[in-house]
């Protein structure tokens, strides 16, 4: 027997499935005929922004130490230069899970809500620490660790930015109307 179509796609995905395409939560994935398929990959690919941002976010923190023993001292000095404890793996863990499995608002509510915490000295300190780690890891030694956190820390905001964006731009049939109203009329 086929497993369930809805372990696999995000919750606001299955609630399109659901409610555009009349898919039961239930559904097994061999009971789709090809218009169901096909259904399933226009809903799909109208989230691949989302995915996408959500799959950068987690390589953006793949890039850093690993949250065990060896790379504790990265996170309390981070904790320590940022001045919030948004960004410490205890907090983040959970938001992290449910981004793999492609629910990635929870991540990058919690990263806007460290970027926009931290003072522009704490931005700087936190970069600094960002870039150290960056350069010893990928072996950059000829790059400022400053410059390099500092990218790595707009990098970041700018995908939980993204992946905010996508999903305010989910399912609208009323918001696009108004949208291609407005655009034919002018």
């Amino acid at each position: 027997m086929l497993p369930e179509v809805r372990p696999y796609v995000s919750t606001a995905l299955a609630d399109q499935l659901e409610h555009q395409l009349d898919l039961a939560p239930h559904l097994e994935a061999g009971q789709l005929d090809v218009e169901g398929i096909a259904g399933v990959a226009v809903v799909a690919a109208a989230h691949s922004d989302g995915y996408a941002a959500t799959g950068h976010l987690l390589g953006l923190l793949a890039a850093l130490p690993a949250p065990t023993a060896a790379g504790e001292h990265f996170w309390s000095d981070l904790w320590r230069s940022s001045g919030t404890a948004y960004l410490l793996p205890v907090n983040i863990k959970d938001p992290v899970l449910r981004s793999l499995a492609g629910e990635g608002t929870a991540l990058a509510r919690q990263i806007l809500s460290a970027v926009d915490e931290m003072t522009p000295p704490q931005r700087s300190a936190a970069g600094e620490v960002i870039g150290q780690a960056l350069v010893e890891s990928d072996h950059l030694p000829d790059l400022k660790t400053q410059v390099i956190g500092e990218l790595w820390l707009r990098d970041l905001e700018f995908t939980a930015w993204r992946v905010l964006h996508a999903d305010r731009r989910s399912d609208d049939p009323a918001g696009r109307k108004v949208f291609f109203d407005a655009w034919t009329s002018v």
